[in-house]
C-alpha cells in the first residue's frame, strides 16, 4: 500500500507548480484515471460479453417458454445454446469481478489514515478542505457555505449530475423488469451518501471513478 501512496505523492510533487496546495487532490484524480485506463480492457471485455448475452436473450426466452415446466431441461438447453454460440454465461460478469481488487485497493489507499500521517498524502487539501476530513467536519467548522463546505457542495453537484445521467440510462435499459428493475436506477444516487461520509481523498476517488464509468458506458454500450 505504501508503494502506491508513494507514487501518488510523487505525482503530487510533479503537479505542485500547476495546482499548488491542491496538487495532492489533482494527483488522486489523475492516478485514479490512470488505474481505470489500465483496467479498461476488462471493461471492454465485460461490455462485449453483455452484448453477446443480450443477443442470445430472445432465444433464451423462447427456450424458457418451451421448457417452462421442465427446469432441468431448460438449464441444459440454455447451456447448450451458449456452447453452440461460443458465449460464456459469465462473459459479462467475470471481467467486471476482476476489476474489483483494483477499485478496493484505491479506495483503501485514499481512506486509510496510514496514508496520511505526517506530511503524507492525506495531510494535503483540496482548496480549503483537508483530504483527511469529512463533510461532517466541514459542517462543524464553518457550516454548509463555509470555505470547506463549498468544496463539498461542488462535489455533490458533480455527483448529482452523474447520478441523474446514470439513473436515466439505467431506467431506459431496465424497462418492465419488475420491482428490482424499478429500484435499481435509484442506486446511482447512493454515491452522494458515500461522498458525504468518507474522507475527502476517498470522495475524490469515488467521483473520478464514477465519472469514468459514466463515460465508459456511453462509449462501450452505444
Amino acid at each position: 500500500m505504501s508503494v502506491f501512496a508513494g507514487l501518488v505523492e510523487r505525482l503530487a510533487d510533479l503537479l505542485q507548480p500547476l495546482f499548488h496546495a491542491s496538487a495532492a487532490a489533482a494527483a488522486i484524480v489523475l492516478f485514479t484515471a490512470f488505474v481505470r485506463l489500465l483496467v479498461h480492457p476488462l471493461s471492454r471485455a465485460a461490455a462485449r460479453g453483455q452484448k453477446e448475452r443480450a443477443a442470445l436473450q430472445p432465444r433464451v426466452d423462447e427456450l424458457r417458454r418451451k421448457y417452462r415446466r421442465d427446469p432441468e431441461r431448460l438449464q441444459k438447453a440454455v447451456l447448450e445454446l451458449h456452447a453452440e454460440e461460443k458465449v460464456s454465461p459469465l462473459s459479462g460478469c467475470l471481467p467486471s469481478l476482476l476489476q474489483l481488487p483494483a477499485f478496493f485497493l484505491l479506495y483503501h489507499l485514499f481512506s486509510s489514515t496510514s496514508a496520511g500521517g505526517g506530511d503524507g498524502l492525506l495531510s494535503h487539501r483540496l482548496l480549503a478542505a483537508p483530504l483527511d476530513g469529512r463533510w461532517a467536519d466541514a459542517l462543524a467548522q464553518d457550516g454548509v457555505f463555509g470555505a470547506a463546505g463549498v468544496v463539498y457542495l461542488g462535489l455533490f453537484a458533480v455527483v448529482g449530475l452523474l447520478a441523474t445521467f446514470n439513473f436515466l440510462r439505467t431506467r431506459r435499459s431496465l424497462v418492465d423488469v419488475g420491482a428490482v428493475g424499478r429500484v435499481m436506477p435509484f442506486m446511482s444516487f447512493f454515491t452522494l451518501v458515500t461522498v458525504a461520509v468518507v474522507p475527502l481523498a476517498a470522495a475524490l476517488y469515488v467521483v473520478t471513478s464514477t465519472a469514468w464509468s459514466a463515460v465508459e458506458r456511453v462509449v462501450l454500450y452505444r
